[in-house]
């Protein structure tokens, strides 16, 4: 882990500390405070909030109520969670200006501590109270069609109105100044799954996109001063000629024109996000300078577009301004077509833990579904104990440093009715609640191990690069590959999971600063538009002597939505040693491999399949060529820049693993990095092995070996794991058995009988 404290702030430095699992013993200033509790601690959640009323709604407080709450913790416990996960939404703590009511938090508070019980504390100020719109009728959020919108509850007011935003902070910091009374208060997670507008949609309005109030566009106009200087430079930018900074306003719908006006309010739009989740972090610290202060989004932000109307955070940047940041996960929510895949949640929980990690930071599981997904009458596949412990140990085992189950009760009301729930609605236990609760048993025992071990460390990075959504500003249609930007980076991580090679996800931030220095190979998916900052960055990195690998149509566009003159763009030509001569739409690419030490395990003539285009590269001097189409125009091209490589293909290689799984692609894909230095520290082999999946958290005198049998079937799986230490001990850290293992030569090998769908998690202690 990397802690930087000019990097991270203090604050970030405390989310270090805490992922690394050394308690609560930092302040905000520096000086230290007396622990809560020495011992390790992993807080397992379930989402509870009193009762059965479900979030963001709270339960009228009675007579009646402590009993009942107490019951309902009683059995939460017993079950095996550690903490609960409750809330508090604005409109009912603050019904009238400046009257706080937060006797939920108070009797949840007490009574989860008389039973030894942590408490996280959700925040809600999506639900605002309705005086907030009587008193500031325009801080409305407005759509891009003109059309106001009048809050129900959901979605609230637009925190770009300084005094809305005031507003949310006096209610947070009251909040945070009464429970921080508690000694029971874990910690905070002070946005659930931000957007601009959350909670609410609107069929009526067309593709609706936000905010346009006098607030936001505002506040965008600021962000223009600050990134442009001059309204001279604006207007070059922008090709308008406008006079003055008040005449400035964001985009409402595209032209044949320059998009860079686009580009430039999707940027804000992120930005905007980043600050809003940094006010209500400051504010939570206004009162509390101990507690770790978390944000979760809605789904992790591969699978996202940045070009949502209802704006879409970016998980590193909102990872900067928090102590943790994560993600809620729903394998088998409502809205999805299918179950996801192992494949997909493995991507997914890689993405949020790189973010993260990009800061030397954990990540936190927001929400992880309970039960049956249901929206209405579209109802999801059951969820199943096996899937609960499943899912809690993925979480764990990438790097997870907290799990809040949603939610002890299913939804009591709305368009998720009777969904989503650990138990029944009448209180009885379920077969996945007792499975759940027995993982989060087995969780927290090993609390010391997990928390004091990292995952293996990454050779292989893949770049996410949120401007290649944008190609042709803001018309998706204008693109006929669909989600090629998730899918490029799916199809990478896909290669690299079947071979039990671990990989980081990483941001052009970390291309410019220079940190994926520390990976032997860096590969640039789907990079048609970028920065000349990035470009930059590859170059250094290249130079440096790492390898950097690149597809199709690279910085084909520049960050204005400029094309460049020659493709690659910004100079990277010469660092791939090739250029674009012509590029042609195919169904499906083939390229043919020349035999080259460059690609270890290929065959000459092995044919190779892409996707989408086929584009002709002209060799530079310096280069050669790794591969043809098949008309025999060069289709892959190596160069030695300074002390390292860079490859450049002509089509989209890893687009095509996603989408074809055609077994050639991934050779290449790890052909490429096999010749960069990558080696697998884990090597599975055995009858019925395909789908077995190990990873590993580390840590200088222990390892955490978590194996999955993805597939129905059994399977006799040989497993081999480097270590840098002789090993004393495998245990079964579930069963708390012994493991049969045998140590030769750094390689430890462990094989097990795996039946279908098994998981088994051993520990591996160091001798001496």
């Amino acid at each position: 882990m990397r802690i930087t404290k000019t990097k991270l702030g203090w604050y970030g430095i405390l989310g270090a500390l805490m992922a690394l699992g050394l308690g609560w013993g930092v302040a905000s200033r520096g000086a230290p405070q007396a622990a809560t509790s020495s011992k390790p601690f992993f807080p397992v959640a379930v989402w509870y909030g009193g009762g059965k009323a479900r979030a963001p709604m709270l339960e009228p407080v009675d007579a009646s109520s402590a009993e009942l709450w107490g019951k309902d913790l009683d059995q939460i416990k017993a079950v095996g969670f550690n903490t609960v996960k409750c809330w508090v939404d604005w409109a009912t703590a603050e019904p009238k200006p400046g009257q706080f009511d937060f006797q939920n938090l108070n009797l949840l508070m007490r009574l989860a501590q008389e039973r030894g019980l942590r408490v996280i504390v959700q925040i809600y100020t999506d639900s605002a109270p309705d005086w907030v719109g009587q008193r500031y009728p325009d801080a409305r959020f407005i759509d891009r069609s003109g059309a106001v919108i009048d809050s129900q509850a959901a979605p609230g007011f637009c925190i770009d109105d300084e005094a809305v935003r005031n507003e949310i902070v006096k209610f947070i910091e009251a909040l945070s100044q009464d429970a921080n009374r508690y000694p029971a208060l874990y910690g905070w997670d002070v946005w659930s799954e931000p957007h601009l507008v959350n909670w609410a949609g609107f069929d009526y309005l067309k593709n609706p996109e936000f905010c346009y109030c006098r607030y936001t566009q505002e506040r965008f106009r600021e962000w223009l001063r600050a990134k442009y200087k001059t309204l001279a430079a604006l207007n070059k930018a922008w090709y308008r000629g406008f006079t003055s900074w008040e005449d400035v306003t964001p985009p409402r719908f595209s032209t044949i024109l320059s998009f860079t006006d686009y580009l430039d309010w999707r940027a804000f739009i992120t930005d905007k996000l980043a600050a809003d989740l940094k006010t209500r972090v400051d504010a939570v610290r206004s009162a509390d300078h101990i507690h770790p202060i978390t944000s979760h989004a809605a789904v992790p932000g591969i699978f996202t577009d940045p070009r949502n109307g209802y704006g879409e955070p970016d998980d590193f940047l909102m990872s900067g301004n928090a102590d943790f940041f994560g993600t809620s996960l729903y394998p088998k929510h409502a809205e999805s077509r299918n179950p996801w895949s192992y494949e997909h949640l493995a991507a997914g929980l890689d993405f949020s833990r790189s973010a993260g990690h990009s800061y030397g930071k954990g990540f936190w599981i927001g929400e992880l579904q309970a039960g049956q997904g249901v929206t209405g009458m579209r109802i999801a596949q059951p969820v199943t104990g096996h899937d609960e412990a499943y899912w809690m140990w993925q979480a764990v085992s990438h790097g997870a440093r907290e799990i809040a189950v949603y939610a002890w009760y299913p939804m009591n009301a709305g368009y998720e009715s009777n969904g989503y729930g650990l138990i029944n609605l009448d209180g009885t236990l379920t077969p996945r609640a007792r499975e759940a609760g027995a993982t989060a048993k087995a969780i927290a025992l090993n609390a010391a191990s997990i928390n004091n071990a990292q995952p293996a460390p990454a050779q292989v990075a893949i770049l996410y690069n949120r401007l290649s959504y944008m190609v042709g500003g803001t018309e998706p249609s204008l693109s006929t590959l669909g989600n090629a930007e998730r899918d490029s980076l799916e199809g990478l991580h896909r290669a690299f999971l079947e071979a039990q090679i671990p990989v980081d996800f990483v941001s052009t931030q970390d291309v410019i600063d220079g940190r994926v220095k520390a990976y032997k190979i860096l590969f640039l998916p789907y990079a048609v538009m970028i920065s000349q900052q990035v470009a930059e960055g590859v170059e250094r990195y290249v130079e440096q002597g790492g390898t950097a690998v690149a597809g199709a149509r690279l910085a084909w566009n520049n960050a204005r939505g400029f094309a460049s003159d020659v493709i690659p763009g910004f100079g990277l030509s010469q660092v791939f040693g090739a250029r674009e001569r012509m590029i042609r739409p195919v169904k499906t690419a083939r390229l043919l491999v020349e035999a080259s030490p460059s690609l270890p395990g290929m065959k000459a003539g092995e044919a190779v399949r892409g996707d989408n285009f086929e584009e002709e590269l002209e060799p530079l001097a310096g280069a050669h060529v790794l591969a043809h189409f098949a008309n025999g125009q060069p289709a892959m091209v190596e160069k030695t820049y300074g002390k390292g490589k860079a490859i450049l293909a002509g089509t989209f290689l890893a687009l095509s693993y996603e989408r074809e799984h055609d077994p050639s692609t991934g050779r290449l894909l790890r052909s490429l990095a096999r010749a960069a230095g990558v080696t697998p520290d884990v090597t599975v082999s055995g009858t019925g092995t395909t789908e077995v999946e190990v990873r590993r958290l580390v840590s200088p005198h222990e390892q955490v070996v978590f194996v999955f049998n993805h597939a129905q079937k059994p399977a006799k799986a040989a497993i081999s794991i480097r270590v840098p230490w002789n090993v004393r001990e495998a245990r079964d850290i579930v069963t708390d058995r012994p493991v049969t293992f045998k140590d030769e030569h750094g390689n430890v090998l462990l094989d097990k009988n795996l039946t279908g769908g098994e998981i088994w998690v051993v520990k591996l202690s160091a001798a001496g």
